[in-house]
Formats: C-alpha cells, sequence, structure tokens
C-alpha cells in the first residue's frame, strides 16, 4: 500500500511551513500535560452533553464521540484552492438537481444515464416542473474530502440532504480555545463561530417572495430519539429560531403555521433535519407521525422554503457521484477544481470484471450506504468476507461502486501511547443563499482513532479534531 502523506512532516520529514509553530509548542509541552488536557476536553464534552447514538445497536446508549486535542492545520492557499473547489461544485450540484427535474438537459446529452435518475430510490416525480424559491435546491451541503498528498485533495462524497456535523465543529473550537490559549496566541487561525450567522443569513436569504421584512425560520426535527438531536437543538438556540416538531405545525389554505403560545404564526422557512419519505404522510409515508400533513402543497404553493428542497439525493449517492467531473464540465464548462476519488461503476460489465479480479485491493461500497457501514475495505478483509462480497457484487452489481484503497493523509494524534499518526478526512459546510456561497474556513476533521484504519466515522470508532486553516 502506499505510504500516507504526513501533514504535518510531509514526505522528507521536514515539519512543513503551516506546522511549524504547532511543531515547536508540542517540543515544550510535556507528555503528561497534553494528557491532562485531553481528560479535561472529554470531561467539557460530558458536561455540555454533546452525544450521538448508533441505530441498529442492542444498547442503543448515546455515546461521546472522541475528540483530539491536536489541532489539525491548513495553510491559507491549501484552503484557498479547497474553498473554490467546494464553490465550483456545489454549484455545479444545484444546477444538476434542477434540469433532472425540469429539462433534462444533462440526460438527452447522455451525460448521466437516465436510469439513474429515475430508478433511483430517492428520485421525487413530485418535484417534475416545481420550481423552488430562488431555483436553489442545496442550501446547507457538506462535502467530504481527502487528501492525498501536498497538493491533492479529492472529494470523497457529496452530502446533499441533511448533513450533520456541525455543531461538533463549532463546540471543537470552543474547547480549544479554552484549553490551549497559548497555542491559539502563537497562530493567526481563522474563526468558525460566525457559522450561526452564516446560516441564518442564508436561510432568510432564501425565503419566499411573499415572506415578511424579517422572514420567520424554524428548525424541524424528528425528535429527542434521533441520533443528531443535539446538533438540532444545539444549532437552533445557536441560530435564536425555534425547535420544532411535526405536530408544532399546522398548514391551513397552503400555508404554514406554527403553534405558539399567542396563538399561530406563519412559518416562511423550514431547515429540516427530517429526510423526504417523512416529511408530509400526504405525499410520501402515510404512516409517518414525524411530518406535517399538508407540508407539501404550501411547498409547492411556493409559500415556503424546505433547506434542503425535496429530492435533493438525487445528487448525492455514489453512483452519481462518479459523473460529477463530467457533472461540472456540462453545466460550468470548466475543470473539476477538486478532483473525483478514480471509481469503478460495478452496474457496467467491463468495470464490474476489473473489481472481482481485484477485490481484495479495492474499497468496495454500497451506491445509497453511508456512515461506513456495507462497505468492503479489500486489503483489510478475509479470504471468507471477499467470497462473500463477491457473490454480492455478482448479485446486485447496480448496488455497488468501488475504488482504490486511498493512503489517506495523517496528522499527528494524542493516544493512550502519546502522539502518534492517524488518517483523517475533511466536512467542510458549503451555505447556498439568494445572493452569495458562504463557507467558513475549516469544517469537521474526522480521524480513525485505531492505527492504521481508514474509517473515520462515528458509528465505526472515528473520533473529531478541530480545523485551524491558518489566516493569512
Amino acid at each position: 500500500m502506499t505510504v500516507a502523506f504526513d501533514e504535518m512532516n510531509g514526505t522528507d520529514g521536514v515539519t512543513r511551513p503551516a506546522y511549524h509553530e504547532l511543531a515547536a509548542w508540542l517540543g515544550e509541552v510535556p507528555p503528561d500535560v497534553l494528557q491532562q488536557r485531553r481528560r479535561e476536553a472529554e470531561l467539557l464534552f460530558r458536561r455540555i452533553g454533546i452525544t450521538f447514538a448508533v441505530y441498529g445497536e442492542s444498547d442503543s446508549t448515546e455515546r461521546l464521540i472522541p475528540f483530539d486535542v491536536i489541532p489539525r492545520v491548513l495553510a491559507a492557499n491549501e484552503w484557498d484552492t479547497v474553498k473554490r473547489g467546494l464553490e465550483q461544485r456545489t454549484k455545479a450540484i444545484n444546477l444538476y438537481i434542477k434540469d433532472v427535474y425540469t429539462k433534462r438537459e444533462v440526460l438527452r446529452a447522455g451525460v448521466v444515464p437516465e436510469d439513474l435518475v429515475f430508478q433511483n430510490p430517492v428520485f421525487r416525480p413530485e418535484m417534475n416542473g416545481q420550481r423552488v424559491p430562488h431555483d436553489i435546491y442545496v442550501f446547507i451541503a457538506g462535502i467530504d474530502i481527502v487528501r492525498v498528498d501536498a497538493d491533492t485533495f479529492y472529494v470523497l462524497e457529496d452530502n446533499a440532504r441533511t448533513p450533520s456535523g456541525v455543531s461538533y465543529m463549532l463546540e471543537n473550537r470552543e474547547i480549544m480555545l479554552r484549553l490551549f490559549p497559548d497555542l491559539f496566541a502563537r497562530h493567526r487561525v481563522a474563526p468558525v463561530e460566525n457559522y450561526p450567522d452564516e446560516l441564518l443569513a442564508t436561510l432568510r436569504s432564501v425565503a419566499p417572495v411573499t415572506a415578511a421584512a424579517e422572514p420567520t425560520v424554524v428548525l424541524l426535527t424528528p425528535g429527542i430519539y434521533n441520533s443528531a438531536y443535539y446538533e438540532h437543538s444545539f444549532l437552533a438556540d445557536k441560530l435564536g429560531i425555534e425547535l420544532v416538531e411535526g405536530r408544532d405545525l399546522i398548514v391551513k389554505g397552503e400555508i404554514v403555521y406554527m403553534r405558539t403560545t399567542t396563538g399561530l404564526k406563519r412559518v416562511d422557512v423550514i431547515y429540516r433535519r427530517i429526510d423526504d419519505d417523512f416529511l408530509d404522510p400526504l405525499s410520501f409515508r402515510p404512516d409517518s407521525a414525524l411530518g406535517v400533513p399538508g407540508i407539501m402543497s404550501a411547498y409547492m404553493a411556493g409559500n415556503v422554503t424546505l433547506a434542503n428542497a425535496v429530492g435533493t439525493g438525487v445528487a448525492d449517492d455514489k453512483a452519481v457521484y462518479s459523473y460529477m467531473p463530467e457533472i461540472v464540465k456540462f453545466y460550468l464548462g470548466e475543470e473539476p477544481i477538486l478532483k473525483n476519488v478514480p471509481t469503478w461503476r460495478c452496474r457496467e460489465s467491463e468495470h464490474l470484471s476489473y473489481v472481482l479480479d481485484n477485490l481484495a485491493d479495492l474499497v468496495v461500497k454500497e451506491v445509497h450506504g453511508s456512515g461506513g457501514y456495507g462497505m468492503l475495505i479489500g486489503p483489510k478483509a478475509d479470504k471468507a468476507t471477499l467470497e462473500a462480497f463477491r457473490e454480492k457484487l455478482k448479485r446486485d452489481p447496480r448496488g455497488f461502486i468501488a475504488q482504490p484503497t486511498l493512503a489517506l493523509s495523517t496528522v499527528p494524534t494524542l493516544v493512550e501511547e502519546g502522539l502518534a499518526p492517524r488518517h483523517v478526512d475533511l466536512r467542510p459546510f458549503v451555505l447556498t443563499g439568494r445572493d452569495r456561497i458562504r463557507i467558513v474556513p475549516g469544517g469537521l476533521t474526522r480521524v480513525a482513532l485505531k492505527a492504521g484504519s481508514l474509517v473515520v466515522n462515528s458509528s465505526q470508532g472515528g473520533g473529531t479534531k478541530d480545523t485551524w486553516v491558518l489566516d493569512g
């Protein structure tokens, strides 16, 4: 396997410029002090109550996401490349979704196969020909990025439905400011604390044209049993908006109202953290008790903005991901700034043949999978697992894509034994409003805490880090 790029020490063992101050500081701080700060960070997270649940586990207990106290550092010029690539990609994603539900020029041009759209379980025929406010579908995107060398960042995944994790980005920064003021004093770190203000400005900017001068924005949650409920309540509090459940909203005359102690209040924008299926029992799953009956009629009448729009899942499964470079070129006439990971589509016979012949060297993912589940990491799998996956691929090749086993970059991480390199990815959050695209510098760095592991998902034992973008 290729040796991973070390973000602090590069390929030659010489500390890279962005890490000079951190490396010097690490040389001065006694190891026992670092471990003490690590314990303090865990205690703070427990007091704050930042937890998540893993669906399907028998005990389903709430867990802390492990937090690593050594920040990941990106130079200003590195971030600039990532930022430009994110802006380009989210523009293309929005144009693609609009096209898929209106003119379908991308399908007629043969850029994306029709069956990938029309047979996609998250394609929403209800959205055909439907105008959405300001022609924006994805207001909040979480684009997962990995790094393989000093100059190359790959997009690993596009999250265009209800991306989560931004609360950890914000809390990680707050904890670091509290525990390491001396380290902050040695750096000029770009702020992330303004994310709630940027998100609220984005949501208000996309209110329907019929909305009041001060649009009413709410955050719609499935409720306390959702694995991301902490984040829902955290964000509503930070934005200064109401956190509501489906039962708190009612539709009358194709207008959405919120029940309050003083009567009904009109709602203009709903930041929804509920999947399409559960949003409106009159349009989707009739057994859903989480949504709002009739909300789709208000949406289609243009009286409320749903963020993100209904049907955005057509842009973020792993099969469509493989066409994103062509999608960027088709709509923008530009080469992608951020590359895709080379991807084999098992739905194509030549690709399937290659994947079956090289299964032990590849990562195979379910097209609609998430959270690190349903995935094969060939080099780590035993013979029985490989054979079982081979049969899966033969039975349902359309359900899988395959990629090379990337040597994800590593950053210094504090583990029980001391500092050690661990693999990371990055989830920046991209906000698209009527006036502009907003991206706070950095994002959520997820880290694989097990030695040699490439799986960074919290549900699979991964942790998080604060991401420092140096300001100038």
